[in-house]
């Protein structure tokens, strides 16, 4: 029966041009060699390789085995290189979810550095914005949530990545630029410019208007980022963004932003986590991703600690 070893060894004999050579390349001995050789005579019933010429040659019947060699050989490492890689958890794929717009600001350069040290890892993204995301995670519908409002879930867990500020945002002209301290009440008599989301998962309703039961005088929606800021600065609405989104838009000079004071001293504050699956830090591609995550983490609140 021919196996991998006979085009292996025919492989190397053509590289090489002798049995010393080839069986030293192989760490087999010459006669080895010579023994897989009489095997093949014996199968075929002809001569495969002329062991008398210098280098060796090769009969047809050898010539067609080294073009299986070529076409085989290589399939077989390559997958054997992948099976090492998925034994020793160097590709999978890891599906994302964010509760969170704004995220892909930070998120995507993120990734990129991630590609180039698990290049065979598969990155995407679960579509739309889920109602119950966490549940979803649970049960693997994705594998990891960028969220602000992690919940108590079995075998569930919450990486903090970092804080930030969701800030008031005005056109340059708005009269609450001149303000001295904001009040909701003030807030109240705008149109609110937001993403179409559930009201409770938007910060400025969850932390600001619901509990003072306010709301504001009108709700305008978008799903892009810069249509909102667009809207904001053309004086259609006000909005409240993670600081994040607006210092890049407020150096452009298109829009101010204020501390929502009205919430606390030090304005709204919130945590973004990364929320995953217990089980998922045993794969060695995901705890690269999470220690990652965690670089990521220490480098900001270096650069960023009001």
């Amino acid at each position: 029966m021919l196996e991998l070893r006979h085009l292996k060894t025919l492989h190397a004999l053509r590289e090489h041009g002798s049995l010393v050579a080839a069986a030293s390349d192989l760490c087999l001995t010459p006669s080895a060699i010579s023994h897989q050789l009489k095997e093949l005579d014996h199968w075929y019933g002809v001569e495969v390789v002329n062991r008398r010429s210098r280098p060796v040659s090769f009969s047809n019947v050898g010539e067609r085995l080294l073009k299986l060699a070529d076409d085989i050989l290589p399939q077989v490492q390559i997958a054997q290189s992948d099976i090492t890689r998925i034994v020793h958890g160097q590709t999978g794929r890891i599906i994302f979810s964010s509760e969170c717009h704004s995220c892909f600001d930070w998120l995507m350069p993120l990734l990129n550095q991630y590609r180039q040290q698990y290049p065979d890892v598969d990155l995407d993204f679960a579509a739309g914005f889920e109602s119950n995301p966490h549940e979803l995670l649970q049960n693997a519908e994705f594998d990891l949530l960028i969220t602000a409002d992690p919940i108590a879930l079995k075998d569930i867990e919450y990486f903090p990545i970092f804080e930030y500020e969701s800030r008031l945002v005005l056109s340059n002209t708005h009269p609450l630029v001149r303000s001295e301290h904001v009040t909701v009440q003030d807030l109240a008599e705008e149109t609110l410019i937001t993403y179409p989301v559930d009201k409770h998962r938007l910060d400025i309703m969850a932390h600001l208007f619901i509990p003072e039961n306010i709301q504001p005088k009108h709700i305008r929606t978008t799903d892009l980022t810069q249509m909102l800021i667009q809207l904001v600065a053309s004086g259609r609405g006000i909005a409240a963004l993670p600081d994040w989104v607006v210092n890049e838009y407020e150096q452009k000079g298109w829009v101010v932003s204020r501390r929502l004071d009205c919430v606390s001293e030090k304005g709204l504050r919130r945590t973004l986590y990364a929320g995953y699956r217990t089980e998922d830090k045993q794969k060695n591609y995901f705890e690269g991703f999470l220690k990652q995550l965690e670089k990521f983490s220490q480098k900001r609140a270096m650069y960023y600690d009001r």
